[in-house]
């Protein structure tokens, strides 16, 4: 099987995007090493991004504040501020359309455009990429990095390549001689535990990753192994969704870490209560209809990762339900070696089919419905708080929280990591 050479992918990465946004907003900052970090108050403390001062201090994204000070004793710091960003991101976006409909969004700073067709007007890829740069630059303040190519991924990798402030292309006639040398794990989706194992195939570089043998690779990982093999060798086909598409969504879910660390199964259940709130009112929202299955995502105070699903009672979309099923899940996966940090869930295998018990009250699971689609209701007019649960009061500062409101629930849309 060969590439697909006939389409033009470009990937554009807003550079240090929210430390830009923040010297583009107090042009002060601009010369002085700086962090955007996230709330201190509720242990989010780390360095979200970091400017080219910083970075060249050794400040790494994701590390604790007062780590990076020790490197950067000079470093400024300043709290995220998500709804400039967003403003930010809208606005660059709207110079992405002006060269095509197909645009994908892939975090808040990062996304592939499918300009196959625009080239007719524009130019080849490489030009509307500089096009695109300079417009950002000129009319927004900040810089762009694209990468140019005829897939996603290698798309991807090319904005990777060079920054800030750079256009790279990945091309028929050089993706052997420029992405093969590269390390395995700068292929999109190649975490550190899918390269350690690589490293045991002999697989170093994206190079070595294509010339495997794709039998081995599935032995070794599974059908990944194969999506892998594939993207290296320049046979990604995923399309680029364009703008205002609805994607199949798989799974809803929510996540948090929590300000404090939960010690029992009663901090667990009032999480999860939590948690299961935000899903259930989109799961209402997206008129998928009920959920056959639970997932559950457990992280200790020594950020060991911990995973479990399972199938509810009956198919749902009741918050309490969804709460309960991820309870018995817990109890089932976790040892309690260490506190809980963090909690996910997320629900999938949606129907409209409806299960009542055979000796129940065959109007139950309706009156169920009702209730909640007028809980909705008020709290979609009167806002997400204006309604709680008893048991979520009990601890203050998650009660003031607005959950559904300050966490985005992504659906599942192109390939996404190993589980």
């Amino acid at each position: 099987m060969a590439p697909d050479f006939s389409r033009c992918i470009l990937h554009s990465d807003l550079n240090n995007f929210y430390a830009s946004v923040e010297m583009l907003r107090r042009p002060e900052l601009k010369d002085v090493p700086l962090a955007v970090c996230g709330s201190f108050e509720d242990r989010h403390g780390v360095v979200l991004a970091k400017n080219m001062l910083a970075k060249a201090a050794g400040v790494k994204t994701g590390e604790a504040f007062f780590q990076a000070r020790r490197k950067c004793p000079d470093l400024t710091s300043v709290p995220a501020d998500f709804p400039s960003y967003l403003r930010v991101s809208r606005a660059v976006r709207e110079i992405y359309a002006r060269y095509t409909d197909l645009i994908e969004p892939f975090g808040i700073d990062e996304c592939w455009l499918d300009v196959t067709g625009s080239r007719n007007m524009f130019g080849d890829g490489v030009k509307i990429a500089n096009e695109i740069r300079e417009a950002v630059k000129r009319e927004i303040g900040v810089t762009v990095s694209v990468g140019v190519s005829f897939n996603k991924i290698f798309a991807k990798l090319g904005s990777d390549m060079k920054k800030p402030d750079a256009v790279t292309e990945i091309s028929p006639e050089n993706y052997k001689d420029t992405a093969w040398k590269l390390p395995v794990s700068d292929l999109l989706y190649v975490g550190k535990s899918t390269a350690r194992k690589m490293s045991l195939l002999g697989v170093a570089t994206i190079g070595d990753l294509a010339r495997a043998d794709e039998a081995r690779l599935v032995q070794e990982l599974g059908k990944w192994g194969k999506v892998l093999h594939d993207y290296a060798a320049g046979l990604d086909t995923s399309p680029v969704a364009p703008t205002g598409a609805e994607r199949e969504v798989k799974s809803i879910g929510n996540s948090l870490t929590c300000y404090r660390d939960l010690t029992t199964e009663e901090d667990v259940h009032l999480l999860f209560l939590l948690l299961a709130e935000s899903v259930a009112s989109r799961v209402l929202e997206s008129g998928l209809g009920k959920a056959g299955t639970v997932k559950i995502y457990v992280t200790d105070s020594e950020l060991n990762h911990f995973g479990k699903q399972g199938k509810p009672a009956r198919p749902t979309r009741n918050a309490k339900e969804i709460a309960d099923c991820g309870m018995q899940l817990f109890r089932a996966l976790y040892g309690w070696k260490f506190p809980v940090r963090a909690l996910g869930v997320a629900v999938s295998d949606f129907s409209d089919a409806q299960q009542l018990d055979l000796f129940g009250d065959a109007s139950a699971e309706e009156k169920e419905d009702r209730l909640d689609a007028a809980v909705k209701k008020l709290r979609d007019k009167y806002g997400n708080r204006a309604l709680q649960r008893a048991t979520i009061l009990g601890d203050k500062r998650l009660a003031e929280m607005d959950i559904k409101g300050a966490h985005i629930v992504h659906p599942e849309g192109h390939r996404g990591g190993q589980t």
